[in-house]
């Protein structure tokens, strides 16, 4: 069933890339949105396009890192609007750098606050809301999240809890009408890359990436919106990676090989 209009959505890591995509995708829709990010300039910029396009939108700035911030968040929510719909878990932060190269291991902690316990907590505030609406929880993985990828290990691994966690809680929420989809995109040029955790702990700066080569943020939105209409249970945004997925089922020793590659080649 297609969203409607006036749907409430959360829409986390909503100043850049694929939240800001999704946002003014679902503005265009008439959706009633509250966005998230931790850089509030950028998120009231991202709030002001939403709103020209005929959505309502609050900015509210929030580190998902930080537990009482996600509960704000969802109270926020509530306030505004009385009710919540959607809940898209987007935001995150990634690393490139083998795992023998690292400086200090607090890198692993970091991702995994952000991407796996921000999704959790928020996810666990947003819980008594969504199951009166009977609403929909997207979390925003990657294929990183399906299988292993060389020079991203903490990323990896911080995606694959993500995946565990609503993987369970699709089974458990099944009877209260609340759905869980899961989106596992490709690589998808957004300023991500960048900020990328190197080996010393420090932000790369620029992309590692071949970024002509990449699924824009708007493609990958269109997608996953159509995964969040139709309450999908696992979104995969490219022919490879659906490819890969039924590779590594029955040729994993190639996928290892071919994920190798990729990121030797920077795709």
């Amino acid at each position: 069933m297609r969203l409607e209009p006036g749907a409430v959505a959360v829409v986390t890591g909503a100043s850049e890339g694929i939240g800001r995509a999704l946002a003014v995708a679902l503005a265009e829709r008439g959706a009633r949105l509250v966005i998230a990010a931790r850089d509030a300039a950028r998120l009231e910029e991202v709030a002001a396009v939403c709103m020209s396009r005929g959505g309502q939108c609050i900015a509210v700035p929030t580190d998902v890192g930080d537990e009482p911030s996600c509960r704000r968040l969802i109270e926020r929510t509530i306030e505004a609007y009385g009710r919540l719909d959607v809940l898209i878990n987007n935001a995150g932060i990634t690393m490139w750098a083998k795992f023998e190269a690292l400086a200090d291991c607090a890198i692993l902690e970091t991702v995994m606050r952000v991407n796996y316990f921000g999704a959790a907590w928020l996810t666990w505030c947003a819980l008594p809301h969504l199951k009166r609406s009977q609403g929909r929880i997207v979390a925003i993985a990657s294929v990183a999240g399906l299988t292993g990828v060389p020079e991203r290990s903490a990323y990896a691994a911080s995606k694959h809890a993500m995946v565990g966690l609503f993987e369970s809680l699709r089974i458990e929420l099944a009877p209260t009408g609340v759905t869980v989809t899961i989106v596992a995109p490709d690589f998808v040029l957004t300023q991500i890359h960048r900020r990328a955790f190197g080996p010393d702990g420090r932000a790369l700066g620029t992309s590692p990436m071949q970024e002509a080569r990449l699924t824009s943020a708007e493609a990958c939105a269109r997608r996953i919106l159509r995964a969040i209409d139709r309450r999908e249970r696992l979104a995969l945004t490219s022919l490879r990676s659906r490819v890969g997925l039924w590779l590594r089922l029955v040729a994993p020793a190639l996928v290892d090989r071919i994920a190798a590659r990729a990121i030797r080649n920077r795709y």
